[in-house]
C-alpha cells in the first residue's frame, strides 16, 4: 500500500490553502449576490438556535404544568410552544434551502473558474510536466469542488449555530444551577455554574480523544479520493478503447490491471473503515456517557428538593445544547476529515496550474504569434522534451498560401511534435512561429476527437451546431462517401465506438471542408483510407481549398506524391534538423 498523506488536519498549510480557496470566489463578481444569500443564511441559522431556545423553555412550563397540575398553565404552555414550533420548522426548512442555493451559486463560480484554468491552450503543457502530480484533474474539478463547497457551507453555518446554541444555553444552564449545593463528608459546597463547567470538562476530554483517535483520517480520505478516481478512469478506459483491446486479445490483461487498481481501493477502504470504526466507538461512547451527565449530576439536587421537574428537563435540555455546542469538533470530525482532503486536491490542482503558467512564462519557450502578412513562418525554432531534450534544433522555413507540404523523416524525429508546437500547444523550446492575422489552423490527427451527441454537432466540431446549413452538410458528406450517415444527423450517439476508422477520419476530412481553414495539417489523417479515396481526399482539398496551406506528415511513401514541397527532419547530434525545399 502507498503511504497514506500525514499533514496535520489543521496547521498552517491548511490555513493557508483554505484562505486562498475562498478567496477565489468571495472576491468574484457573483460575491454580492453570495454573500446577500449567506446573510439571509446566517439570519435563519441564527433564528433557529433562538427559536431552540424557546422551545427548551416552552417545555419547561409544559413540565412545571404537569407537576403541578394546573390545566390552564398547560393549555397556554401549549399554545406557546406551537407558535414557536411554527417559526422554528419555517426557519429551520428555509435556512436549508437558501444554503443550497448558495451552494449552487458558488460551486457553478468555482466549476467554471477551475475549467477555464485547465481546458486551456496550456493543457497539454501542464499533463506533461505534472503527469503524476496531476491525478485525475477531471474528478478533482466535478467532485472535489462540490464537496469542497458543500462541506464549507455545511460546517461553517454549523458551527455558527454550535457558538449562537452555546452562548444561548450557557447562559440557561448557569443560571438552572447557579445555587446548586452538594454535600461531601458533612461538608456543603457550592460552585457557581457547576452544570456548564462540566460541560465545558467535558468536553475537552472528548475533542482530545477524538483528535488523538482520528486524527489519521485526513490522509485516508486523500487516497481514497485518488484510488477511486484511478480505478474509475482504467474502466472509462475500457470502454472507450474496447475494439483495440479485443483485437489484441488484451481481456486478460485489462482485467488485471483494473483488478489491481481495485486492490488499491479496497487496501484503502480497510484502512478508512478501521479508522471510522474506532473513531465511532469513541465519539458514540462519549455522546452516551454524555447524555447521563446532567441526569447525575442533577438528581441530588432535585431528590433534596430544590429542583422541579421542569427545571431538571430544562437542565438536560440546556446541557445537551451546550454539550453539543462544545463537542462540534468531535461530531463534525469526519466531515473535516473529507473536507480538509478536498481542499487539499483541489489547490494542488491550482498551484500545478500557476507552477505550468510560471514555468513557461520564466524560462525559454516557443511563442506563436500573429503577424501581418501572408505567411506562416518557422523564425529559429528549437523543440525539446519537458527535460530539456532537443528535438529540433533551430528549424527555419516557411509556408505561404496554396503550398502543399510532406514532412518527412524517420520515428522520433519530431515531425509530430512540430505540428504540436504551430498548434500552440507545445511550449518546450524556444524561437517564434508567425501565424498570419485574422486567419484559421486546423490540425487532423490520425485519431480524430468525436465529441458524444448529434452527428450534426460531431461534424461541425468545434463550431456549434446549426453553424453550417444542413445542405452543405450533406453535400460535403456526399463528397467523402458518408451517404449512409445523411439522415442520422440528430441522431445522439457515442460515434468514436459506433463508427470506423476510416468513416471517422472521413468525418473529421468533412469539418475541414465546412471550416475551410486557412492551414492544414494532416498528422497521418488519411492513414485509415484505401489509395483511391485518399487521392481523392487531396484532389478535393486542392479544387475546394486551393488557397489553404496544406502541411502533411508523410510516413507512407505515396503520400508525398500529392505535395510539391518537401520539409525534411534529419536526425543530427543534438536534434533533428529541418531542411525545407
Amino acid at each position: 500500500m502507498p503511504l497514506v498523506h500525514t499533514h496535520a488536519l489543521f496547521g498552517p498549510r491548511f490555513v493557508r490553502h483554505l484562505g486562498r480557496l475562498t478567496r477565489l470566489y468571495w472576491t468574484s463578481s457573483d460575491a454580492l449576490k453570495g454573500g446577500l444569500l449567506l446573510a439571509a443564511t446566517v439570519a435563519l441559522e441564527l433564528g433557529t438556535v433562538y427559536g431552540n431556545v424557546q422551545l427548551a423553555r416552552t417545555q419547561g412550563r409544559i413540565f412545571d404544568a404537569f407537576g403541578d397540575k394546573q390545566m390552564a398553565a398547560f393549555t397556554s404552555a401549549i399554545a406557546l410552544f406551537l407558535g414557536v414550533a411554527f417559526f422554528f420548522v419555517f426557519a429551520s426548512t428555509y435556512r436549508i434551502y437558501l444554503r443550497q442555493a448558495l451552494e449552487i451559486r458558488w460551486r457553478h463560480w468555482l466549476t467554471d473558474h477551475f475549467i477555464q484554468e485547465w481546458i486551456t491552450a496550456h493543457a497539454y503543457c501542464q499533463i506533461e510536466l505534472h503527469r503524476k502530480a496531476t491525478d485525475n484533474p477531471d474528478q478533482r474539478i466535478a467532485e472535489d469542488v462540490r464537496e469542497y463547497v458543500s462541506s464549507a457551507l455545511g460546517l461553517s453555518l454549523s458551527l455558527l449555530s454550535a457558538v449562537a446554541t452555546l452562548i444561548s444555553f450557557a447562559l440557561m444552564l448557569w443560571k438552572l444551577s447557579e445555587s446548586w449545593k452538594f454535600q461531601v463528608d458533612g461538608n456543603h459546597f457550592q460552585i457557581p455554574g457547576l452544570m456548564l463547567w462540566v460541560a465545558i470538562l467535558y468536553a475537552v476530554i472528548a475533542t482530545w480523544i477524538t483528535n488523538r483517535v482520528g486524527r489519521k483520517l485526513a490522509g485516508i480520505q486523500f487516497d481514497r479520493q485518488r484510488f477511486e478516481a484511478d480505478f474509475r478512469f482504467k474502466l472509462v478506459r475500457f470502454r472507450e478503447n474496447v475494439e483495440p483491446i479485443a483485437l489484441a486479445n488484451g481481456e486478460a490483461a485489462e482485467r488485471r490491471f483494473a483488478l489491481e487498481r481495485f486492490h488499491r481501493v479496497i487496501g484503502n477502504w480497510w484502512q478508512l473503515i478501521r479508522a471510522q470504526r474506532n473513531l465511532t466507538l469513541v465519539t458514540t461512547g462519549i455522546g452516551q456517557a454524555n447524555s447521563l451527565v446532567p441526569l447525575l449530576v442533577a438528581a441530588p439536587a432535585f431528590f433534596a428538593g430544590h429542583m422541579t421537574l421542569g427545571s431538571v428537563m430544562q437542565t438536560r435540555i440546556a446541557y445537551g445544547e451546550v454539550s453539543g455546542g462544545l463537542t462540534w469538533f468531535v461530531n463534525a470530525y469526519q466531515e473535516i476529515a473529507r473536507w480538509r482532503a478536498n481542499i487539499e486536491r483541489i489547490v494542488t490542482l491550482a498551484e500545478e496550474i500557476e507552477s505550468t503558467r510560471d514555468e513557461l512564462e520564466r524560462t525559454e519557450c516557443v511563442h506563436v504569434e500573429r503577424a501581418i502578412g501572408s505567411t506562416l513562418r518557422l523564425d529559429h525554432v528549437r523543440l525539446a522534451r519537458p527535460d530539456g531534450a532537443v528535438l529540433i534544433q533551430d528549424a527555419n522555413a516557411e509556408l505561404r498560401p496554396g503550398d502543399r507540404v510532406a514532412l518527412v523523416g524517420p520515428m522520433g524525429s519530431g515531425k509530430r511534435t512540430l505540428l504540436r508546437a504551430i498548434a500552440g500547444i507545445w511550449r518546450f523550446g524556444k524561437g517564434v512561429i508567425e501565424v498570419p492575422d485574422r486567419t484559421r489552423t486546423l490540425i487532423l490527427s490520425q485519431r480524430p476527437h468525436l465529441p458524444i451527441g448529434t452527428l450534426r454537432e460531431v461534424i461541425s466540431y468545434p463550431e456549434p451546431a446549426g453553424t453550417f446549413p444542413d445542405d452543405e452538410i450533406r453535400e460535403v458528406m456526399g463528397l467523402l462517401d458518408l451517404r449512409s450517415l445523411e439522415n442520422r444527423l440528430d441522431e445522439t450517439e457515442h460515434w468514436q465506438q459506433h463508427l470506423s476508422g476510416g468513416e471517422q477520419q472521413r468525418l473529421a476530412l468533412a469539418r475541414t471542408f465546412l471550416i475551410k481553414p486557412d492551414w492544414i495539417f494532416l498528422d497521418e489523417a488519411t492513414s485509415g483510407l484505401d489509395e483511391a479515396t485518399e487521392a481523392r481526399v487531396y484532389k478535393l482539398l486542392r479544387e475546394r481549398l486551393p488557397c489553404a496551406g496544406i502541411v502533411s506528415i508523410a510516413d507512407r511513401p505515396g503520400l508525398a506524391q500529392y505535395h510539391s514541397r518537401r520539409w525534411v527532419l534529419e536526425p543530427g547530434a543534438g536534434g533533428a534538423v529541418l531542411e525545407a525545399a
